[in-house]
């Protein structure tokens, strides 16, 4: 059976347990059960995630994400994690996955957009997050993985299918955001995932930690 393993901030924290549902009998998907943040804390905890969660060094494919909160602005004006700095530890954290998961293929899932008008004392701005998105794709395309391009998923999707103002934690968000990792995972692991009934399964809203 293959082994799956999502890492990631809150937008993974809104898929994480249905892709796991859709695999359920297909693949063993794993995920820490914290949120992932930003890129120097996902540095500094990937080898104690690997270990708590058991999923050994024999993971045939990482999906993960990090960007918004490092293109967060923060109280003095500046980014959580300049675009230098992120680019340095995105490149960190391939090398990291090659270490940790020598067999595992490799897909980078773009940070989603914001209501950018909803921020009032930290700020964050559409423009950085392709920004730095933009910088991501070229690091990861150079160390052969792929990209799942969730911005560009939700870049025009109604305003009602955001729950607040980062998250897409509506039923119809969830339901497209679901539907392309997990599209994207069965192409890349050559599996099959089953179809959710997310009228069912759907809860309003998680209460996951996130800005």
């Amino acid at each position: 059976m293959k082994k799956i393993l999502l890492i990631g901030d809150s937008i993974r924290g809104g898929y994480d347990k249905y892709v796991k549902l859709s695999f359920d009998g297909v693949a063993q998907v794993y995920y820490p059960s914290e949120n992932c943040r930003f890129t120097t804390y996902i540095i500094r905890n990937i080898f104690e995630w690997k270990n708590d969660i058991c999923c050994g060094d024999d993971v045939d494919l990482v999906h993960w994400n990090a960007g918004l909160w490092d293109d967060l602005i923060v109280l003095d004006g500046k980014h959580h994690v300049s675009i230098d700095v992120y680019k340095e530890n995105i490149e960190r954290i391939c090398n990291l996955i090659k270490i940790l998961f020598p067999k595992a293929k490799m897909i980078f899932a773009t940070s989603t957009p914001v209501q950018e008008e909803l921020f009032v004392d930290y700020k964050r701005y559409n423009k950085d997050t392709e920004e730095y998105n933009a910088a991501a794709i070229d690091i990861i395309k150079k160390y052969g993985g792929e990209i799942n391009d969730l911005y560009g998923l939700l870049k025009d999707a109604p305003k009602e299918y955001h729950s607040d103002r980062t998250h897409f934690y509506t039923k119809e968000a969830t339901e497209i955001i679901t539907n392309q990792v997990v599209k994207h995972i069965e192409k890349s692991l050559d599996i099959k995932g089953k179809k959710l009934d997310y009228q069912a399964l759907f809860s309003e809203k998680d209460d996951i930690v996130g800005l």
